[in-house]
């Protein structure tokens, strides 16, 4: 494959067939590979959250890297995005890489959707194709017609924030567990609403960025305008946790979604407090979410935050992001020295390792030495269950801060291993 980038136009019709045309060529790779580590839901979350699909901000494409998209608008690249989750629910449930057979699932999952913003659309689709109908009906799931009032970059560049629920909702439609699925979509946006509202209220305060979150979930929520005024008043004055309905039994990408969104809500003044920090274990016990889960959510959206922070001026700030990245730090060290036994037996089997880390403490590795490191590191790492979502690819790994703070928390493994020059 060269290293030219592919063109697309997700903005002209027929861009779904170059798509799968840049596959058939080789210009595009789509494969999926299965790991041992986590099942499929955990899989799709991942890299859903990876990509930024999840709180509609389009920041890593899941299978289009090689795609050209300077010239995309915010909405494009969306649009794309939402293409792409939807093909790897596909594939992740048993679809094959075929046009015809995805369009099909598409077809099937969207023809008979009735809300608000495609009722009108739909009944002119009659005479179309699959490809006409999935091109158009894409564009739509991704539009909303709202004006931001503040360059903040919780609500900046979000198109529609609740795009996500199509993914999930997709794979409840796939899975057969219900083939008019979409029609819960209603139900669903108001349980996310429900989540922000109570994340918000956490603390007892109410902030500006807070709100303007909220009202960009709002506008992308395509609800009537009874249940607009409804999740407007509950946001004013608050919600219990039995303001949840039953739609989050037996749905995991749904108490993740909506653990995801409580947390960003949260860490929307770049770190949670005391009062927060009880709601949230209060939200895991009624989600019945492991603890282990819902670590591995807060380490998510600390690291999307730390991953994005140049499409932010407020992420810019150097205080705002020191918050982040040392409650991000503080995570993996808890995780590691209550690992450490592991972690120390494990090094002392890899001296090639310890003696490059060592090195790095004194001196700058090679690009290729700090290729050797993160790959031991996630072989190593990888083997623990308490790592293992975070190192398969799509997951979290930030090398710098790990070979910073494992020779920190672990000095004996390099005491140990000392390698004779």
């Amino acid at each position: 494959m060269s290293g030219t980038k592919s063109s697309l136009a997700p903005g002209s019709s027929g861009w779904v067939s170059k798509y799968f045309d840049l596959i058939k060529k080789g210009d595009l790779w789509v494969h999926i590979r299965n790991f041992d580590e986590i099942n499929d839901l955990k899989h799709i979350h991942m890299k859903c959250m990876r990509s930024g699909i999840i709180f509609g901000l389009p920041t890593r494409a899941i299978f289009g890297h090689r795609l050209n998209t300077k010239n995309w608008t915010k909405e494009e690249r969306l649009k794309v995005l939402l293409f792409e989750a939807l093909l790897f629910v596909h594939l992740k449930t048993g679809g094959r890489v075929d046009k015809d057979e995805f369009l099909t699932r598409l077809t099937s999952f969207y023809g008979d959707h009735n809300a608000r913003t495609l009722s009108k659309t739909l009944s002119f689709f009659k005479k179309e194709d699959p490809e006409e109908k999935v091109e158009k009906i894409l564009s739509k799931r991704v539009d909303i017609k709202f004006n931001l009032l503040d360059n903040k970059w919780w609500v900046n560049g979000l198109n529609n924030a609740f795009v996500y629920l199509d993914v999930i909702l997709f794979y409840d439609h796939c899975m057969n567990f219900n083939k008019d699925a979409l029609h819960d979509y209603s139900d669903f946006a108001q349980e996310a609403l429900t989540a922000i509202t109570l994340a918000t209220h956490a603390d007892g305060e109410v902030s500006s960025v807070e709100r303007d979150l909220f009202t960009v979930f709002l506008a992308s929520a395509n609800l009537s305008d009874e249940l607009r005024d409804l999740a407007k008043d509950k946001f004013e004055h608050g919600a219990t946790l039995q303001d949840f309905g039953e739609n989050i039994q037996g749905r995991w990408l749904l108490k993740r979604f909506l653990t995801d969104i409580s947390v960003l809500t949260m860490f929307s003044n770049y770190e949670i407090g005391k009062e927060e920090k009880e709601y949230t274990e209060e939200l895991r016990v009624f989600m019945d979410i492991p603890e282990s889960e819902m670590e591995e959510t807060v380490m998510f959206i600390e690291n999307f935050i730390i991953a994005n922070r140049s499409k932010s001026e407020i992420l810019n700030d150097s205080a705002s992001l020191e918050k982040v990245y040392g409650s991000f730090t503080n995570r993996w060290k808890k995780i590691l020295v209550r690992n450490k036994e592991k972690v120390i037996i494990e090094l002392s089997e890899s001296k090639e390792l310890v003696k490059l880390m060592k090195k790095s403490m004194k001196e700058d590795l090679s690009p290729e030495e700090k290729e050797k490191v993160k790959d031991q590191l996630k072989d190593i790492l990888k083997s623990m269950p308490a790592f293992a979502v975070f190192m398969i690819p799509g997951g979290t790994f930030l090398l710098p801060m790990m070979m910073k703070i494992i020779p920190d928390l672990l000095p004996s493994a390099f005491k140990d291993n000392e390698i004779e020059e």
